[in-house]
């Protein structure tokens, strides 16, 4: 096999696709996705939803409204976004980890219901028993956030099953992080998956310091994109700071799974700027460093530029900015102000029958 470049963190989208078996067809390397001046307008209006709106909820969670944990999406959202906008709603199924809300967002659930879970209230999706980790619809498809690490990974495989079984041409993206990605239930989903050819895009948001170890440190092979050689899936890595690019290869990576190929790997090479969740306070890396990525790499200023060169004012950029603010400031005094749940809400959602 050919030897392949390592793509490097900081760079453009340079995706590459790999794979165990010389002779077998591969997925092409993407490009970036050419996106329309409303569609540009859309990836900014959502990244920045899912940034003003985590901002919101670190305040809340500092002044008490949010308890347990919070695990925020700050500097990742090209990746939910990117992905979520070539998905079809109602068809294809999601399935996360714990840090949740960016990718509820992106899938057009109401921010207010998330903002309420978040708070513990009654009005909220999981109907204030979930919190920041465990949402759930399945009006849209939104099989949950779920704080066992790597736990999502077999349920997407089981997701994937039912699209297979049921023939409804659905495909399942299942999210994971880094950290995740050496979990051993990680590679046994691979392998029935790729077994069964089931219709599955497996996604490492490889954000590189999983809960504060980087993945240079804790991983022997730290390509993400190489772990399903061995099980014959192809992998794909990715400029996750970049919508563009992870819509490109989104849609690839739909393509491939659409043809009945089976499931393909995309490893997100993303950063989160805050820390692995609430209470932590991130020391393991410099603040020079996180400062650098902002600077040279944050998701929102990346289409910003897009935007410019479509001639889209900052006018109407600001417009965007102002009007999402009020979304998020609703949302919070919605939350703040509904009611939390009745105690014999801890009864209900317990066990599908009644016995």
């Amino acid at each position: 096999m050919a030897k392949t470049p390592t793509p490097r963190s900081g760079a453009r989208a340079k995706a590459t696709a790999a794979s165990a078996d010389h002779n077998r067809v591969r997925p092409d390397v993407p490009t970036d996705y050419v996106a329309s001046k409303e569609e540009l307008l859309e990836f900014y209006r959502q990244m920045v939803l899912i940034r003003r709106f985590e901002e919101k909820a670190g305040q809340l969670y500092g002044l008490g409204l949010i308890g347990g944990f919070c695990h925020l999406y700050i500097g990742q959202e090209a990746v939910a976004v990117g992905i979520q906008s070539a998905l079809e709603p109602g068809k294809d199924s999601v399935i996360t980890g714990y840090r949740d809300h960016g990718h509820m967002l992106a899938y057009g659930i109401d921010p207010n219901v998330i903002m309420a879970e978040l708070t513990g209230r009654e009005a909220g999706i999981s109907r204030g028993k979930g919190g920041s980790m465990h949402m759930f619809s399945v009006e849209h498809k939104f099989f949950g956030g779920h704080g066992i690490v790597g736990a999502q990974v077999s349920l997407g495989a089981g997701l994937a099953f039912s699209h297979k079984y049921r023939g409804d041409g659905g495909v399942c993206v299942a999210y994971f992080g880094d950290g995740a990605a050496n979990q051993g239930q990680v590679y046994e989903s691979f392998n029935m998956a790729e077994l069964w050819k089931l219709p599955i895009i497996f996604v490492i948001e490889n954000n590189q310091y999983a809960m504060g170890t980087s993945v240079n440190r804790s991983s022997a092979e730290d390509q993400l994109y190489r772990r399903g050689e061995s099980f014959r899936i192809p992998g794909i890595q990715v400029n996750g700071m970049d919508v563009l690019a992870v819509r490109g290869a989104t849609e690839e990576a739909l393509k491939w799974v659409k043809a009945g190929n089976g499931p393909i790997l995309l490893e997100m090479k993303t950063y989160r700027y805050r820390g692995h969740s609430m209470s932590d306070p991130a020391k393991y890396r410099s603040r020079e460093e996180v400062q650098a990525m902002r600077e040279k790499s944050d998701p929102i200023e990346g289409v910003k530029k897009h935007l410019l060169a479509a001639e889209v004012g900052e006018d109407e950029m600001k417009a965007i900015d102002q009007e999402i603010r009020k979304i998020v400031n609703a949302s919070a005094d919605f939350a703040e102000t509904s009611p939390e749940p009745d105690l014999a809400e801890l009864y209900t959602d317990v066990l599908v029958e009644q016995y």
